[in-house]
């Protein structure tokens, strides 16, 4: 009876490891970075690159943090938050993330999916009733601006507003008809913030829109997402901003991610930069553009941009994405679940690619919901495995996601326009240098 009670106590402290491991740890700092199958001589290269960016002129500073096996194996800031370089940028800096702002809403819809309150494929006209009879610009006339249309051959569905093949674009990325349409509208400069509307107010303003093309037609990256938002609203009952905090930022603990930053967080919000004709960076203050980026400083009111509003810190984003890496859990709370989380992380452009119509005519460059997404016929372009999602914001702003190697990337800077992507490409290469595993963690 001993040895048979020996043996069954050595079988559950065996399997004691796989049940500690099924509640994923939040974020920690490596205390043996090796450990990680990481080698922390090589990712000072990183120290490197920045620096010499800075020099050139390239950005004027940012905070970089890199993640392996859950635990943060990078995590540095660089450089000043002005010209006269006399306030250093900090750890805790919080950045306008732009269009980062679209995964945390990819990631709200897949959650109401996951729960049986929509469908990827329900026309969008069932939530917001604007979408119930989408035109489709057919003619312009340059001369003056007019155009005609023809009805849509069928609605706009949340999944073509999850991958950008709706028809909806931005108009300011858009010169020429596109950018002249959306003028007409009103419908230019809304992806951020409008003091004077509500996000219901905008989505069916921006229903009235043509469409680009036929739903479905190809890809075009466009106001989607702050559509999504509107659709949260509607399914949930509550506002954007409410959803995030009730079901993401609070339960993850992120403390530093906001639409409109409460007033003792506003001095921590970076400035944005930009470059001048003499190729010398400036603060956008001091170019007249101050005012169209402070909107993070505004009174809170009821416009929040699923598709671009949000501002956070290096940290607090890097607990979002570790949260998916984690499989959709983290230290406790499930944010996703797994099998959302594979159809979210799924190629969803192979009828488009197939056509050229996708995201780009590269093979392997592909999007998923939310994300845009490596496949295993692009894993020649760079060192990024298969299966690694990702996106980035207007003001430069990076994240990635690789799940085979267990591995995040977030990169805040604040600098528009920026020209130098091979900066990021470069970054890359020394992160992926840094590792020293022979092969992958995940399978």
């Amino acid at each position: 009876m001993t040895t048979r009670l020996y043996v069954l106590c050595l079988c559950l402290l065996l399997q004691y490891p796989l049940f500690a491991q099924s509640k994923q740890p939040a974020l920690t700092t490596a205390q043996n970075i090796p450990a990680t199958g990481m080698s922390a001589q090589r990712l000072q290269g990183m120290d490197s690159l920045v620096q010499d960016a800075i020099a050139r002129q390239w950005l004027p500073g940012g905070v970089f943090l890199v993640a392996r096996k859950g635990e943060i194996v990078y995590y540095k800031n660089f450089g000043y938050r002005s010209t006269q370089k006399k306030e250093p940028y900090q750890k805790d800096d919080i950045f306008r993330i732009a269009s980062m702002t679209k995964a945390i809403t990819s990631v709200s819809i897949m959650q109401l999916y996951e729960q049986g309150k929509l469908g990827l494929d329900d026309p969008v006209y069932w939530y917001i009733p604007a979408f119930k009879d989408p035109q489709v610009l057919d003619t312009f006339n340059e001369a003056d601006s007019t155009f005609t249309t023809v009805p849509a051959n069928s609605p706009v569905t949340l999944r073509q507003l999850l991958t950008h093949t709706s028809g909806i674009t931005y108009g300011d990325f858009n010169p020429g008809k596109i950018q002249a349409v959306y003028e007409h509208y009103q419908m230019t400069g809304v992806g951020l913030s409008r003091a004077d509307w509500s996000t219901e107010e905008f989505i069916d303003r921006l229903a009235k829109v043509p469409l680009v093309f036929q739903p479905g037609e190809r890809f075009l990256y466009g106001l989607n997402m702050d559509v999504l938002g509107r659709v949260i609203e509607v399914v949930s009952g509550v506002s954007l901003n409410t959803y995030f905090q009730q079901h993401i930022f609070v339960p993850l603990g992120m403390k530093d991610t906001y639409f409109y930053l409460p007033k003792d967080k506003q001095q921590r919000l970076v400035p944005v930069a930009t470059v001048g004709e003499d190729q010398q960076i400036r603060m956008a203050a001091e170019s007249g553009l101050g005012s169209n980026v402070n909107y993070p400083k505004s009174p809170d009111h009821p416009h929040y941009a699923g598709g671009g509003g949000l501002s956070s810190t290096a940290m607090d984003y890097a607990v979002f994405i570790q949260a998916l890496e984690n499989g959709g859990h983290y230290n406790g709370y499930r944010l996703l679940g797994r099998k959302a989380l594979d159809v979210m992380t799924a190629d969803q452009m192979i009828a488009l690619n197939a056509k050229g119509n996708g995201i780009s005519q590269k093979p392997g460059e592909t999007f998923c919901l939310g994300f845009a997404l490596l496949t295993e016929e692009g894993k020649g372009i760079g060192m990024k495995s298969p299966g690694t999602y990702e996106w980035g914001g207007y003001f430069n702003t990076k994240f990635f996601i690789d799940p085979k190697e267990d591995l995040i990337f977030v990169g805040m800077t604040q600098i528009v326009p920026f020209s130098h992507g091979e900066f990021w490409d470069r970054m890359t290469a020394i992160i992926y240098n840094a590792l020293e595993d022979q092969q992958a963690t995940k399978q």
